[in-house]
């Protein structure tokens, strides 16, 4: 069967993970959320364990229809990935995601495979690796947005330590500016030491954010809320060693960033639209109520200084801006149309398009679908598609870089 320019209506999946919002997601897709249930990612994709579903098209499920049709992703694609290569989200973060990293490629297969032949349930709670792929992923905000990203520069790392009083005792590790010896130092300690040291610190900082005396610019700020979320009984959590030691970073809304295997992470605030490897391998190191393997992250951490770069998009000379990044995996752009505008979109593999705003006409030589704010379309490798907007409108477009 040809999928030269089909196009279909495309629904992802949604993912209740215990620290997203309540409102956002489900005004998105305009669905109720009567059991209150958080919201917290939108899949858009063809990974295994949550594919988008094909309206009117056989097989439904899109990684099954690329299996069947790979033609959809033009040669180049299926001779370098066999699969579609992406996998594109909506998340609106309430409260702190883990401090976590992703592994590269090599090591994604390697461990994969160990983790098999242990016989280790692909949904244990304690399996590390989903896939055996890496996940570098661009985010772009869509509200005001904070994260941690990769850790400071030796010059911020020596400031910080000697500014809080409570952690400067972590400077002799640092000597010769060893990022390892220091991560390694507060990942590994002991936990009666983790609380002796952090206890002090919590009582200091706790109350002035329960007083609102702490701006969102400041780690304190965070280092209060995670204690607040994260602490189990008497026991701190380890992870708000990383809220000093990594770059807090403040993304407004159109910016985006690129994380790519071995940058330590962690989301802490806000809503955004996010790209990555058609992968689900997280390795975590606190701040979370799931899985935590510290060896297993410490393998895969670049102990190097990070100086975030926030990307603003590159126009194109039409409507659209691309955020570009190094990934061969993936591209993101984002479309904005005023009311009667016209896109005309010319896939060269497949490719997802998301309406966050506003509706428009999609259209080829044979058939026209209304979309609203919240639905998305799938087209393939060949396809030219018009994108018309009936009202002001905003898309962001999922796609492999140029082929």
């Amino acid at each position: 069967m040809s999928t030269k320019n089909n196009f279909y209506k495309l629904s992802g999946k949604i993912q209740h993970y215990q620290w997203g919002g309540y409102n956002y997601i489900p005004s998105l897709l305009s669905v109720a959320n009567e059991k209150q249930q958080p919201f917290a990612e939108y899949w858009l994709g063809a990974h295994v364990n949550a594919p988008a579903q094909l309206e009117g098209a056989q097989p439904s499920k899109l990684n099954e229809y690329i299996a069947a049709n790979t033609s959809a992703l033009g040669e180049k694609v299926y001779n370098d990935f066999k699969a579609l290569p992406y996998l594109l989200k909506i998340l609106d973060v309430k409260d702190m995601l883990s401090i976590q990293v992703h592994p590269t490629k090599q090591a994604a297969v390697e461990e994969f495979a160990k983790e098999n032949a242990k016989g280790v349930a692909l949904n244990a709670s304690n399996r590390n690796y989903k896939d055996d792929n890496h996940k570098p992923e661009l985010m772009a905000a869509l509200s005001e947005f904070y994260l941690l990203h990769g850790f400071k520069t030796p010059e911020l790392i020596r400031k910080t330590l000697s500014s809080v009083p409570e952690l400067s005792f972590l400077l002799p590790f640092f000597e010769g500016e060893n990022y390892a010896k220091l991560y390694e130092e507060v990942m590994q300690m002991d936990q009666q030491k983790v609380n002796e040291h952090l206890q002090p610190l919590i009582d200091r900082i706790v109350p002035q954010y329960r007083n609102n005396e702490l701006q969102k610019d400041n780690p304190d700020f965070w280092a209060a809320r995670a204690a607040l979320t994260f602490n189990e009984g008497s026991n701190i959590d380890r992870g708000i060693f990383s809220v000093y030691l990594l770059n807090l970073v403040h993304i407004r809304p159109g910016g985006a960033i690129f994380q790519d295997a071995g940058i330590l992470h962690a989301y802490l605030e806000g809503q955004n639209v996010e790209i990555m490897a058609n992968s689900d391998n997280v390795l975590r190191g606190g701040l979370t109520p799931k899985h935590i393997d510290v060896p297993e992250l410490m393998k895969h951490v670049a102990f190097k200084e990070v100086v975030p770069n926030v990307i603003s998009g590159s126009a194109t000379g039409t409507k659209e801006k691309v955020f570009v990044s190094p990934a061969p995996d993936f591209q993101l752009s984002t479309v904005s149309l005023e009311k009667n505008e016209e896109f005309s979109l010319h896939a060269t593999s497949t490719e997802i398009v998301l309406l966050l705003s506003g509706s428009a006409e999609i259209s080829n030589d044979e058939k026209k679908v209304i979309l609203k704010k919240g639905e998305a379309f799938v087209t393939f490798a060949g396809a030219t598609i018009t994108i018309k907007a009936l009202e002001n409108t905003e898309i962001y477009r999922a796609f492999v870089p140029a082929v």
